[in-house]
């Protein structure tokens, strides 16, 4: 994101409400971003509609967007529309990226969830219309491309029916002409449409075969609405045709209430439909009011903002974009977050238009800008102006990461850079993590999928000029004894003046899995003195660090025996060396075999792929405990197993493939189990050639 140079304040708008925050989601590839893109061109806030395949579009504007065609991040666009002020978010669709969307979804007034009638995408958008329930947002759908159509829009909405928890309520059906859709029937205004490209439509006359479907389906809206209106189904019962005003009211009410979810058809890409959708956001969307009322901001507070994105810009440093949820904000207001730190002075505010800024003077209740130098902001914080905010706002925490690389700076020099850019990219966004793993030296980053964590490491090497190294995280093997034996441990130096003398007896014999380690001694006469005692165990645990086999050694007992030391030679640092001795001789006499960690995982998916699921365990070596439907989810099961981690490392990707993108799962450590034959022999051969 960067400045558009002008440096100058934002011009006055002629606007007359609060600014109305709207969300644009829906499954990959279901046309949001063009959707965003014909929004902003028919309020005229960009002058022409850019094209998201030729890369002209306002989102999608980064260059890693555009290398993969798809969105990566939220994308902010403000508009005003017949007087009244928006700010459209265009959110990603691919689930690697979808909790960027989730700061986003807390504080937006309505949603409008964009889709196609495409059959394969119906798990995608079970996943976003349950979000939408869960948090009570009001949203609508955008039945997109209806120029492709081959099925009624009543069909397609039966199939995707099972996606939602609220009935998909038809607010508008196509016009057909020779197979193609070349406008629609508005059924509250019941006004006919004829779609023109990238303009407003033509309003015509119903001719009698379109009445017929239009009295048809006003009916059955109409039905919908009485659900919740006991004076509207009377006059239904009675043949009574409602007033248009109370047809009105009541859309606007059961869509605020969450009881309802309108139905919108068009074509972003032609921006067909899109005016009548601005029309009915501007009469029928909730606002800032009742989405305060449905966080419970209430009055008699101070000036309150939510967080909903980082940015660290390459030359103009943090940027915190978020919504004023109450009162004015401006520069140089002292912002506290809700455990009373503070988190910065606002250094600028500034307006969002895609990857664009352009410094404002202020800003008013309801309005999303970005504040300068938040330094200690987080995302998906509430903040107040002076003080601390009385009530927060909740925003979900990240989903557990699915899918690892380890990964390094290809320069040394760039070392220490690398930690610090690490830092900015997973505050930019928090579903991405870091782990620094100290038995390795590895340096591990967490994401939500292959494409989430290859975006991450693009925007590190184009945007920070660091050249990296990855490669697959090492899977945390251990090694264990099968057998036992008694083993001597003796250093003995003499190099003029007090030499270095310890010697010890050492038992050693395995313990059951998942026992740890455990030092005790029998020691008897004083052979060996009771303050070298904890020098030998240090020894013992030095050794078993890395074991024969190379990894380190668990389930284990060691007893101290006997031994002998020596009134002047004799140190802690000599016995800790006898120590040593004894358990390296000793462990590769015991039988020594590889451990491998084996997983506890929970798989999340639609139920038609369970048998798939199934087999592809058994293929990763995985053991199956059994499976049954996902507690509130319909159409999807839950399918719990035993797998080795090594097998999961790169389960997502697969399991992603089968269940078009949505299939999910979580993992927790179960138990550490014996691995031999090729297997153990392929783990030890890499570990030998990595130490190399």
């Amino acid at each position: 994101m960067h400045s558009n140079g002008s440096g100058g304040a934002r011009p006055a708008e002629n606007c007359t409400a609060t600014s109305r925050t709207i969300a644009l989601v829906g499954p990959f590839g279901s046309g949001k971003t063009t959707l965003f893109e014909a929004l902003l061109a028919r309020t005229g806030t960009i002058s022409k509609m850019g094209d998201v395949n030729k890369g002209t579009s306002v989102g999608d504007a980064s260059p890693e967007a555009r290398n993969h065609n798809m969105s990566i991040e939220a994308n902010f666009g403000s508009a005003v529309f017949m007087g009244d002020k928006y700010t459209f978010i265009d959110c990603p669709g691919s689930v690697e990226f979808q909790y960027e969307q989730q700061p986003i979804l807390a504080i937006a007034d309505l949603a409008i969830v964009v889709c196609e009638p495409d059959e394969k995408k119906i798990p995608a958008l079970q996943l976003i219309l349950r979000s939408l329930e869960q948090l009570k947002i009001p949203h609508v759908l955008f039945l997109n491309k209806i120029d492709k159509y081959t099925t009624s829009v009543r069909d397609s909405l039966a199939h995707m029916q099972v996606a939602s928890e609220i009935p998909l309520m038809i607010r508008q059906i196509p016009i057909w002409k020779n197979g193609i859709a070349i406008g629609a029937i508005d059924l509250a205004l019941e006004r006919a449409l004829i779609y023109r490209e990238h303009a407003e439509s033509e309003v015509i006359p119903l001719d009698d075969e379109n009445r017929e479907r239009e009295l048809d389906a006003r009916f059955s809206m109409l039905e919908t609405l009485a659900d919740h209106d006991d004076a509207l189904m009377e006059q239904l019962l009675d043949d009574i045709d409602p007033p248009q005003d109370r047809v009105f009211d009541d859309l606007k009410s059961d869509l605020q209430n969450g009881d309802i979810c309108p139905v919108f058809i068009g074509s972003a890409a032609h921006g067909n439909g899109v005016h009548r959708l601005l029309k009915a956001l501007r009469h029928e969307s909730p606002g800032l009011a009742e989405t305060q009322n449905r966080l419970f901001l209430t009055g008699g507070v101070s000036a309150t903002c939510q967080t909903l994105k980082t940015i660290y810009t390459v030359h103009g440093g943090k940027l915190t974009i978020a919504r004023v949820m109450q009162g004015k904000m401006s520069e140089g207001s002292v912002l506290i977050s809700d455990d009373g730190s503070e988190a910065g002075r606002i250094s600028g505010v500034f307006d969002i238009l895609g990857q664009k800024t352009v410094r404002c003077d202020s800003v008013n209740e309801g309005d999303i800008v970005a504040f300068g130098k938040l330094d200690l902001a987080g995302t998906g914080q509430t903040l107040a102006q002076g003080v601390a905010p009385l009530l927060t706002i909740p925003c979900s925490s990240p989903p557990e990461p699915v899918f690892s690389v380890s990964l390094q700076a290809k320069e040394r020099n760039d070392d220490v850079k690398l930690g610090g850019v690490l830092t900015k990219i997973c505050e930019e966004d928090p579903s991405l993590s870091v782990e620094n793993v100290q038995e390795t030296g590895e340096t591990i980053l967490h994401g939500q999928g292959e494409m989430h964590l290859r975006v991450a490491q693009e925007r590190i090497s184009g945007k920070y000029g660091i050249k990296l190294v990855t490669s697959n995280r090492l899977i945390p093997y251990r090694e264990t004894i099968r057998s036992g034996c008694t083993e001597q441990g003796r250093h003995k130096k003499q190099s003029g003046g007090h030499g270095q003398f310890g010697d010890v007896l050492l038992e050693i014999r395995p313990l059951e899995r998942s026992a740890g380690f455990e030092f005790t001694n029998t020691v008897t006469g004083g052979v060996v003195p009771r303050q070298y005692f904890s020098a030998v165990e240090a020894g013992v645990r030095d050794i078993l660090k890395s074991g024969p086999l190379g990894f380190p050694v668990v389930d284990i007992s060691v007893c101290l025996k006997e031994g002998s030391y020596h009134s002047v030679d004799s140190s802690e640092q000599a016995f800790r060396i006898a120590g040593q001795v004894g358990m390296r001789n000793g462990l590769s006499k015991c039988s020594p075999v590889l451990l491998e960690p084996i997983l506890r995982v929970t798989i999340f998916v639609p139920c038609e792929i369970t048998p798939k699921v199934n087999a592809i365990v058994s293929q990763r070596r995985g053991h199956l405990l059994g499976f049954d439907t996902r507690p509130g989810w319909i159409g999807w099961d839950q399918i719990i197993a035993l797998m080795p981690e090594a097998e999961v490392s790169d389960l997502i990707i697969e399991l992603r493939s089968i269940s078009s993108g949505v299939g999910s799962y979580i993992t927790r450590f179960d138990h550490l189990e014996e691995l031999n034959g090729r297997l153990a022999n392929d783990v030890l051969e890499q570990h030998r050639i990595a130490a190399e």
